[in-house]
Formats: C-alpha cells, structure tokens, sequence
C-alpha cells in the first residue's frame, strides 16, 4: 500500500468464520465463541497476513474467538477503538501517538514488523541514490505532517540542503502516473507493497532511499502496530492474551511459510494481484520476527520517536512514548 492516509471510506465487512473448537484463554471450554472485531488500516495487504493466516487455519476458533476483519472507514480504526465499536486495529505510531496526546485511549499491543520498512523511491532515471540527491528534485507529499521534517532530516544529515527540495502535495495519487508525466520525483512508499508494484508489476526501473539504511538520521518506528482500547486491557486481558496468542501463531507461520501467508490474503481479497502478494510475503517474512519473537515493541523506538514528534511540533502534551505501547499481552518466548 501506498503511504495514503486516508482509507477507502465505506466500512466493507470480511466475515472469516471458522469452525468452534475446545476454547481456552478468555472463552472457557464449552462456551460459545466470542465475536471479536479487527479494523484494519488499508485495504488487505500482506501487512496483514498473520491474522488473514490465524484464522484461515483456524487459530482464532481454537482460543475460543470469531473473528470479523474490517476494511476502515476515512479516519482509520483508533476512532473505533475509542468508541467502543471495534476489538482491535491496525494502525501506525505516527497516527497512535498524536491520538494519545489528544486524550484518544488507545495502546499499542504488538508491532507486525520489527522495523520500518518505508522507504522514499524515484524513477531509475532521476539518479536519486541518497538523500542529498533531492536537491533541486520535487517529493510528491501525501499531505502528512512528519513528511517535510522527516525529508528535512534525511538531506540535512547527508551533507545536502533540504530547502532546495521542492514539495508538491499529490494526496492519494497512483504514482506510477505521476512518475511517467515528470510530475514529481520521489514519494514516500512501503517497500513490501509499492516498490515490488513499480518494480515487478508496472516493469518501471527504481532506485529506493530505506529509512532503515539512515536511522543515524531518523527515527526508525513501528508501522503497521496493532493497537487496543486501554479500558479493553484492564477489564478483559485474558481476551487480548488470546487474540495475541492466534495471532503471533499466524505470524510465525507467515514468517516461516510466506506462500502460505499470500494464499491466504489471496483467498480472503482476490481482486489482489497474485504476482505482487506473493513477492511481497517473502519481502516480509524477514521483517516478522526479532530474536525467534514476534510483536515485542523496543521501548527505546518509542522514545527516540516521540522525542522527534515534539520536538517537530506534530504533537505537544499529553503522555509521553513510554505509555504508548505494552509487551505485557504477548506470548512468552519460547
């Protein structure tokens, strides 16, 4: 998915039902499955193939759990979360934090990638290779806040000028266009999703500037999270202990079995393009896991980038980095 911040805007059902087994973990044995609600942030990628996965193979049933995905509406789960009218959601740390320093109750459970795998991509032929070569070039915006002091930070670092990058705002744009008219030079992407999709699938050579080759520069932060109401985890954590534990099992297997993660997202939304869900699940698979783990949030993440949102004004007040998050709901090692 592109780095677009506003999802489609009707609320689009994905009933996934799976066969009752034995329940465990909030749902004791004999009882009826609980209905349980995961608004995602975009539409079906394979950032979310761990749960499309749980609960193809029935992971959720066995603890007890009937999961119903849901694609979300303009303003994206936390609202939803805040409201009460969905269990969990996929969000990002640069929505979760500036929520929470608006009073939105909403804690990040588990990260689905251990690092930021975004990067900024341009056409082969605008010979951007670092972030100095933005010198002179136009970075076509989405229109989110931490965009120009993210970019600022980046050329800055690399010995370049960041006021002589141009910022033209293209919001949701299909950027294989823009690219081909010369309106733009480099956008911010996913490079599990649209780098292998202007690579692989539109055949258009790239080049990529990875965050995560530049974190003496920047931040790096967890995007895609996974993210709950705080009152859901005082009243019911034996719930989110067993959507975790469904959960980190689809992601294992995502991690170990990529072709079985793209099968999955691919039976659940097959209007997807099977050549780019494939070769994005392998993509990821790597990214899944830190130290044989799965979902663990490093507290010092959170801290460097909270600090670098306050200290670029995108938020101010409210509870600090170390409150936005929790480990305490994963599975234990293994």
């Amino acid at each position: 998915m592109t780095r677009q911040r506003r999802p489609q805007i009707a609320f689009v059902a994905l009933c996934l039902l799976a066969v009752f087994l034995a329940g465990c973990g909030s749902a004791g044995s004999g009882a009826s499955p609980r209905h349980v609600t995961v608004v995602l942030d975009w539409t079906p990628n394979t950032n979310h193939a761990g749960v499309y996965l749980a609960t193809a193979e029935g992971r959720y049933a066995r603890v007890g759990l009937d999961v119903e995905i849901i694609e979300p509406g303009e303003a994206g789960g936390l609202p939803e979360l805040a409201a009460g009218r969905a269990t969990f959601a996929f969000s990002y740390a640069e929505q979760l934090l500036p929520a929470r320093a608006q009073g939105t109750p909403v804690v990040s459970i588990a990260t689905v990638l251990t690092t930021n795998t975004s990067s900024l991509v341009a056409p082969a032929d605008r010979a951007i290779h670092r972030p100095r070569d933005l010198e002179g070039r136009t970075y076509g915006t989405f229109g989110g806040q931490i965009e120009r002091p993210l970019v600022d930070a980046l050329v800055r670092c690399d010995g370049g000028d960041p006021t002589k990058v141009k910022f033209l705002d293209v919001g949701n744009a299909d950027y294989t266009v823009g690219f081909r008219k010369h309106a733009y030079d480099a956008v911010w992407v996913f490079d599990g999703w649209d780098v292998i999709r202007l690579r692989d699938v539109a055949h258009m050579p790239v080049t990529t500037i990875p965050f995560r080759d530049h974190l003496d520069c920047i931040p790096d932060w967890y995007t895609p999270i996974i993210a709950a109401n705080e009152r859901l985890l005082r009243d019911d954590p034996g719930l989110v202990r067993a959507f975790l534990q469904a959960t980190d099992a689809g992601y294992r297997r995502a991690a170990s079995d990529p072709d079985a993660a793209a099968a999955a997202l691919l039976a659940a939304a097959p209007e997807s393009d099977p050549t780019l869900v494939r070769a994005s699940a392998h993509f990821l698979a790597p990214f899944y896991l830190t130290g044989g783990r799965w979902g663990v949030q490093d507290p010092a993440v959170w801290k460097r980038f909270d600090g670098f949102l306050r200290d670029n004004a995108i938020i101010d007040g409210g509870p600090d980095g170390s409150t936005a998050f929790t480990n305490a709901f994963l599975p234990p090692a293994r």
